[in-house]
């Protein structure tokens, strides 16, 4: 009989045991089956390594060598440590520099074996690698073997962890269990896709023997991804459609009043996207909806839209934000909205953590009398006690903030309440088939009418003078900026400059003559409120912040964004920070202080240098990071392809599809014998999505 190696731990692999063990689980490795998906993030051909003379001047390179010496000192100019070897082969030389890491010198030493991935540049006259990846080539025969003269894959790793390690355990590991796999695709659909089995797959994938092998067997692997998680999504979609909704009424009238709050026209998308959500709420079968639209394209107005039609039915709507800025600011603009319109009997509260003792009391209690018809808040809405009379409209904003069981929590709230979940990061089509097959999408794809072009700018960090005084012209003129900085506080590990050190610095140098104010994630939530309200009341010219300004700051006046190490940021965050200016009719600017030594960072910068498209960014994302990371470790689906990428696997996700609708429309239980392991694995990797689906 078979062993369950997703039940297996990875500790009884030779070479790992009990402390290693830890090691592993920093990288999610809890069992052996995780092993065999821990895939490598590149592979280097080591097969014929390059001569140092002929490498070619600009690209990213592998190369190999004998070390010839090493060194560590000080930089004169900046006092950072550096540290350098030279490395040589029979034809020539280069020189390997590295920042900030002197315990290198406990790691390398003169006349070891090295290779070396990296950039390929001329510095003085001579070859240079700057932060190349390393890896000592020992005399071990295993090492070797797995090291030299093959394809070689490149790991993910943790503190602690070595590439060579990793290569030997997932050797072991596949030498030992590999047999032991349970195959889920059944060989007619193997047969029908020309797919390998999976022991032959892994074995491709951890040490491919061509790099066609390779192909095949990420094909293989990719397809089973694909097919268990549409599964998944298909099953969900069923169980939400045999669901008993509320069905609202919504006339002309109500309608026009709605219109009627807006000074201004809707654009082509918002009214398109209202018309979907209007027919939604009109059914007897609960709206699950992603509406997606970029950086202030007015997703808020459209999901007013539902709130007020579910309290306008005699129903409570809750709106969901990630921040209690967020939260405030729909709150107002929503309660001033009300105020003087048709909709002024509607009862609007905000409910945040920050809410006093007493006020919360009374809150709660008028919640489950239903005295409040519309309810905003931040994931203090989801806290035990919080009970609606009748919730039927939940809006969760910017969900990929939230994980998949807080989202569950605020639906649970009602009875199969309508759900409208947004998202300002724009969704490639492909990621919107294979994410969230199980919602209806909405885009709104335009933004509103007299918005001010937003211009983007790099800077070197030796050019941050010159930022400087672009960011004071703009201020002299009586507008506002924002100074975006990724620490709060200096950090001897990380040579970055620190909100709370530049804010100072900006009071009594650069912008003594400006009110210069700081807001960040580590102030009193009342504290960073009276920030953000004295910004918003130009009572502050320049406000210095961390990412804390992500989400949901509006401010109009504000036309000038400086982020200061613009690399150490990921590419949609950018466009988020980004997304903060440029609100009102001015013509505004973002300059960035960058100097990215990744091929990533580099990509990075240029994509945001390129385009100020929400769904252009999330198109060079996707491609840069790939599916895994595009959302953040808390979303459901993408965390679970470890290899599958429906950016440049479309063909086989709509194959996986397809043989999965033709399963779920044969078996929408997964109660034949036949498909016990595709449920177990489906459970296994989704517990939190479908066990209520198929704890059956």
């Amino acid at each position: 009989m078979k062993r369950n190696l997703s039940q297996t731990s990875v500790q009884y692999v030779k070479g790992v045991g009990p402390q290693r063990k830890k090691t592993f689980l920093r990288l999610g490795i809890d069992t052996v089956e995780d092993l065999f998906y821990l895939f490598p993030r590149r592979y280097e051909d080591r097969r014929k390594m390059t001569p140092l003379s002929k490498v070619e001047i600009g690209k990213w390179q592998t190369v190999t060598g004998e070390i010839l010496s090493n060194s560590g000192r000080k930089s004169w100019h900046t006092k950072k440590h550096v540290y350098e070897i030279e490395v040589g082969d029979k034809s020539l030389r280069i020189f390997c520099v590295w920042f900030n890491r002197p315990y290198l010198d406990r790691y390398f030493k003169v006349g070891q074996r090295v290779v070396l991935y990296g950039k390929v540049d001329i510095y003085k006259d001579r070859l240079q690698l700057v932060s190349p990846d390393y890896e000592i080539i020992s005399d071990d025969e295993e090492d070797k073997s797995l090291s030299i003269g093959r394809i070689v894959p490149i790991y993910p790793l943790t503190r602690g962890m070595t590439q060579r390690y990793v290569r030997k355990t997932v050797k072991r590991a596949l030498d030992k269990y590999s047999s032991e796999t349970k195959e889920l695709l059944s060989y007619n659909l193997r047969r029908r896709y020309k797919l390998d089995n999976l022991i032959k797959s892994f074995l491709n994938i951890h040490f491919p023997e061509s790099d066609k092998a390779q192909e095949v067997a990420y094909r293989r692997v990719s397809f089973e991804e694909f097919f268990l998680f549409q599964i998944s999504v298909l099953l969900r979609r069923l169980s939400i459609v045999r669901k008993k909704g509320t069905a609202h009424r919504i006339s002309e009238k109500f309608c026009s009043s709605f219109l009627d709050l807006f000074p201004f026209s809707l654009t082509g998308s918002q009214q398109n996207v209202i018309e979907e959500i209007k027919k939604d709420l009109s059914c007897a079968y609960p709206m699950h909806r992603l509406l997606q639209g970029d950086v202030g394209s007015g997703k808020t107005l459209v999901a007013f839209f539902g709130a007020l039609a579910a309290a306008s039915n005699g129903y409570q709507a809750a709106i969901m934000v990630p921040t209690e800025i967020l939260a405030r600011q729909h709150f107002e603009v929503l309660e001033k909205l009300l105020k003087k319109s048709n909709f002024k009997n509607k009862k609007i509260k905000l409910f945040i953590n920050t809410t006093d003792k007493k006020e919360r009391e009374k809150t709660i209690n008028e919640i489950k009398q239903g005295k409040i018809d519309i309810l905003v808040g931040t994931h203090a809405l989801i806290q035990d006690g919080i009970n609606f009379k009748n919730l039927s409209f939940v809006v969760i904003d910017e969900q990929h903030k939230f994980g998949v069981r807080q989202r569950a929590l605020l639906s649970a709230k009602g009875m199969n309440p309508d759900v409208l979940v947004m998202t300002a990061t724009p969704i490639p089509r492909t990621l919107c088939l294979t994410l969230y097959g199980d919602l209806d999408v909405s885009t709104i794809s335009e933004l509103p009418s007299g918005r001010g072009q937003v211009t983007t700018q790099a800077f070197k960090p030796e050019e941050e003078a010159l930022a400087y005084k672009a960011v004071r012209a703009i201020v002299e003129r009586g507008e506002q900026a924002y100074i975006v900085y990724p620490v709060i506080d200096e950090s001897e590990k990380l040579e970055l400059k620190s909100a709370q050190k530049m804010f100072k610095r900006f009071q009594l140098k650069e912008f003594k003559d400006f009110k210069v104010g700081l807001i960040h994630g580590q102030m009193k939530k009342n504290q960073a409120q009276d920030v953000m309200q004295k910004f918003k009341n130009r009572e502050i010219d320049i406000l210095v912040a961390t990412t804390v300004l992500e989400v949901g700051v509006d401010v109009p006046n504000a036309t000038a964004m400086l982020i200061e190490h613009a690399e150490r940021f990921g590419l949609l965050q950018l466009h988020q920070l980004r997304g903060r200016i440029g609100r009102g009719a001015k013509h505004s600017h973002c300059f960035l202080i960058t100097e990215p030594t990744t091929q990533e960072g580099v990509a990075r910068i240029e994509a945001i240098l390129s385009t100020t498209d929400g769904f252009e960014i999330a198109q060079k994302d996707l491609m840069i990071r790939g599916p895994g990371e595009f959302f953040g470790r808390h979303q459901h689906g993408l965390n679970e392809l470890k290899i599958a990428n429906p950016q440049i696997q479309l063909d086989i996700l709509e194959d996986a599809r397809k043989e999965a609708i033709a399963l779920t429309e044969e078996d929408p239980s997964l109660q034949n014998k036949a498909n016990a392991a595709i449920k177990e694995a489906i459970l296994n990797r989704y517990p939190a999505y479908l066990a209520n689906i198929l704890s059956g």
